[in-house]
């Protein structure tokens, strides 16, 4: 390290991680030549002497990416390195993107404020005054009158193109005698910064940063690869990178994320409102430990007293403010939380969300009392507190629940390292549904706590995500929206208006409707006006937007009459009918002889994989009366009870358990089993209710139609593009069904599975044959048809055809199978199917359904469909 990067890192008190990345940096900018238009590849080419896997730039400038873990410091790596193209190089005017509003608003008040406790330049002499910032809100203020200041413009990135003609950076300053983007142009010595630069690899964003034409760019990231569909591509251009798993392994500068459950606790015994509750408690109970934790290590330590808070992930605004709701409420700790809980999401609007955002921001200040937060999807990058102790994800997905934006948020310490105390050192995540699945997750080594940025990695080969020739091709024909919209809001047009079509289409009553003139016109001006309130902010013309929408449901509309294949929902199923009656019992009680489990936390650490377990004391979330009507509802929910006739003596069933319960317990423990057993203690009441059940029954049938269904992918995989196979490929018939196959033309799957080497070959045929338009292959949940009224089993049929007049039902066995009993009701149920479908379509304008059962015998590649349909319909 030289002199300056040495006095900047003692100024700075830079980590160990900022340091090695400062060091690389100086030795970066020591052999390049920073000049405007510089040759790009000879620029590469000394970089690369140094840096031997920096394998591209990536832009049309020299640009370097430092891949630095969510809590490491990238702001103040940014701070470092603007300090030394200064010292070092004299450079004077730099260039801030940030992804967002609230990230800028903090680089902001970090690059430009000294009395900001965060100020990025605190110690550096030529930085005691502060540097000029220059900002998306004053920016056409702008003088360049005095050339000796150091300037930093912090821009949001939207600013750059926030008109979808002109981005009014682009239009003139009166003052300056040209916009202010054309003066940035002509800076001989402009650097670029980009916060959370995974944000700016998009078409438009490449652009609009190559237009600057600065001398060089500087990229700070902690998840350094772009996801491109299921494609996740790794940057090219980093030269120094400490993941998540480095910090963990220092075991200094982050927190460490841990899983935690409560010990013998069985969520099935719960309905999805119950566990909420359970595991709100126990993050309360967790949260109330660390809190005295850290005041007891504060006031040993004569340290600042750090008050925590609890994150609530919610799913989404109905569900968050019932949550609000309970925490609100007498039942959740006496009511102690009450005005010390927050919910925020994107639904709330202007002072109410003023407010709430203000509260969040000051979340670390002693005066601020909130130590609740419910969230649904509002927070991201740009939100840095040290004081997030306790993670509660309330029905989210592993996978969400294991990434930056929720694990990431909690990650930084709040003394800038760890104390050495575990509990202070930790951050907790309750998920008692999910404990298994996350400590399974994380041991993987593409985990977020495992996972390492391998620069010399070469791009994998790609990866599709699983969808219906629809979807594939309706994506593919609206690439050209970001050409004319921003590419956020061309997203969200996309989406929103594939989906009208779709949803429209399912609820048509004959197929072809959305053709219609009239409803494409509906369904432009319904995605208008949801584009419209969603993008208010953008200033986009409406005439502009309504044309965008219009072209693309007219694509959606077309492809989608294109790609998929008139499907009526049609339910055929026995209904069996009862009248029943139940002698009045007393319950038996010999197999619930049940004991209430010690209500322990049990936790493992995602990283290192140390578990730890603390005592906790009850505080049940559900009283007796509650827990009696839970079980009782239960009950009821099954599909043979009817409450109206036997209500009395489920509640007499239920009072029986209670009372033998507190027979041998304490009252707060009979409440516990009763809590903790719920679901099991309404299966042996229903056991025994059919016990003494006295009832006569009969079948009979019902039909339900449904006109058009959604087409759904017929399998759940990833999909690599290297193993992805032509039906003409040769494979043994063996290893036909380890195979996915794809490249289709008449498919309305984008990819298929074949169970035999016969399906694969009658799938060539349709193909082939100039009688087919289209064929899918079925998911296993695109139709319901019963063949066994029995025990209610359904049939998944192998393909769906259609041709000029006909839509056919095809099933593909072997020769030897074609009579089998169970073969043969699976046919009759289809037969009833489609006449059902025939009846209903010759209604409604649609086309004849005919089943047909094919034996493999009769497949060859020489066959018509014609000819087999002919040969052998049922």
């Amino acid at each position: 390290m030289n002199s300056i990067a040495k006095y900047i890192d003692n100024a700075l008190a830079l980590r160990e991680p900022q340091q090695e990345s400062l060091e690389k940096f100086s030795q970066l900018t020591e052999i390049l030549s920073l000049e405007k238009n510089a040759d790009l590849a000879a620029e590469l080419a000394k970089a690369q002497k140094i840096f031997p896997k920096l394998t591209s730039f990536e832009r049309s400038f020299p640009s370097v990416c430092f891949a630095l873990a969510t809590g490491i410091g990238k702001t103040r790596l940014m701070g470092a390195c603007i300090a030394y193209l200064n010292y070092a190089k004299g450079i004077k005017n730099f260039f801030v993107i940030a992804p967002n509003l609230t990230i800028y608003k903090k680089l902001t008040d970090d690059l430009g404020n000294p009395g900001n406790p965060k100020y990025v330049f605190h110690g550096l002499d030529k930085f005691s005054k502060p540097v000029r910032i220059i900002s998306g809100d004053n920016y056409k203020n702008f003088n360049a009158s005095r050339t000796d200041e150091i300037i930093i413009n912090v821009f949001n990135i939207a600013k750059l193109y926030s008109d979808s003609k002109t981005a009014q950076i682009k239009k003139l300053n009166e003052v300056l005698g040209e916009s202010y983007f054309s003066y940035l142009q002509s800076l001989s010595d402009l650097c670029i910064f980009m916060d959370e630069s995974h944000h700016y690899r998009a078409e438009k964003s490449f652009d609009v940063i190559n237009e600057l034409q600065p001398v060089l760019g500087v990229e700070l990231t902690a998840t350094p690869q772009i996801q491109r569909g299921a494609k996740k591509i790794l940057f090219q251009n980093i030269i120094c990178n400490y993941s998540l798993k480095d910090a963990l392994d220092d075991e200094k500068f982050v927190k460490v994320p841990a899983v935690c459950t409560r010990e013998n606790f069985n969520p099935a015994e719960y309905s999805p409102e119950q566990l909420d509750r359970e595991k709100l408690i126990d993050g309360i109970r967790l949260h109330e430990r660390i809190k005295i934790a850290l005041e007891i290590y504060a006031r040993e330590n004569f340290l600042r007293i750090v008050k925590p808070f609890v994150l609530v992930v919610a799913k989404d605004t109905t569900h968050s403010k019932s949550l609000l709701e309970f925490i609100k409420s007498e039942k959740f700790f006496g009511g102690r939380y009450a005005d010390k809980v927050l919910e925020i999401n994107s639904a709330q609007r202007g002072a109410e969300k003023d407010s709430n955002i203000e509260m969040l921001l000051s979340l670390e200040k002693p005066d601020n009392q909130i130590e609740i937060v419910i969230h649904v999807n509002m927070l991201k990058e740009g939100w840095d507190v040290t004081n997030l102790y306790t993670i509660v994800p309330l029905r989210s997905s592993i996978s969400e629940t294991l990434t930056e934006q929720t694990i990431g948020r909690g990650l930084r310490l709040p003394y800038g390292e760890r104390t050495g105390v575990e509990e202070i050192d930790r951050l907790s995540i309750v998920s008692h549904d999910k404990y298994e699945e996350i400590v399974k997750i994380a041991k993987d080594p593409n985990s977020l706590v495992k996972k390492i940025y391998n620069i010399a990695d070469a791009p994998s080969s790609e990866v599709f995500k699983l969808a219906t020739a629809y979807e594939v091709k309706a994506k593919s024909a609206i690439n050209d929206l970001k050409k004319i919209l921003p590419e956020e809001v061309a997203g969200f047009v996309a989406e929103q208006s594939a989906f009208a079509v779709e949803d429209f289409n399912s609820r048509a009553k004959t197929f072809g409707a959305i053709q219609s003139a009239d409803v494409q016109k509906s369904l432009t001006d319904l995605v208008v006006d949801k584009t419209a309130k969603r993008f208010r902010q953008k200033n986009l013309e409406c005439g502009e937007i309504s044309n965008a929408v219009e072209r693309t449901v007219k694509i959606c509309a077309d492809t989608l009459t294109e790609n998929i294949i008139p499907i009526p929902t049609i339910r055929v199923y026995p209904v069996k009918i009862f009248k029943r009656d139940f002698e009045p019992f007393d319950l038996d009680t010999k197999n619930i002889c049940w004991q209430p489990a010690e209500e322990n936390l049990r936790g493992v650490e995602l990283f290192s994989g140390k578990t730890f377990r603390y005592k906790i004391d009850s505080t049940n979330a559900l009283d007796e009366d509650e827990l009696t009507n839970a079980i009782v509802n239960r009950l009821s929910n099954y599909a043979d009870i009817d409450y109206s006739d036997c209500g009395e003596l489920l509640y007499s069933l239920v009072g029986d358990a209670k009372k033998f319960f507190k027979s041998y317990l304490s009252e707060k423990d009979a409440v516990k089993v009763l809590r903790e057993r719920q679901v099991s203690l309404a299966e042996e009441i229903y056991r025994q209710l059919e016990e003494n059940l006295f009832s006569t029954e009969k079948f009979s049938s019902a039909v339900e139609v449904i006109p058009a269904s959604k087409i759904l992918p017929s399998f759940a995989e990833k999909i690599f593009a290297d193993k992805i196979y032509n039906l003409s490929d040769a494979i043994q018939p063996v290893e036909v069904p380890k195979k996915i196959f794809g490249h289709f033309r008449k498919s309305c799957n984008a990819f298929c599975k074949f169970d035999s080497d016969s399906e694969r070959t009658f799938a060539k045929i349709l193909e082939d044959d100039d009688f087919v338009l289209k064929w899918l292959r079925p998911s296993a949940n695109q139709f319901n048809i019963c063949y066994d009224a029995k025990n209610f089993r359904r049939y998944e049929p192998d393909f769906v055809v259609e041709t000029a007049d006909k839509i056919f039902m095809a099933e593909v066995k072997r020769l030897g199978e074609i009579n089998n009993l169970e073969v043969q009701a699976k046919a009759q149920a289809a037969q009833n199917f489609c006449e059902t479908a025939t009846s209903y379509n010759l209604s409604n304008g649609g086309k004849v359904w005919e089943y047909i059962l094919l034996p493999h015998s009769e497949i060859h590649l020489n066959s018509t469909l014609r000819f087999l349909a002919k040969s052998n319909n049922f």
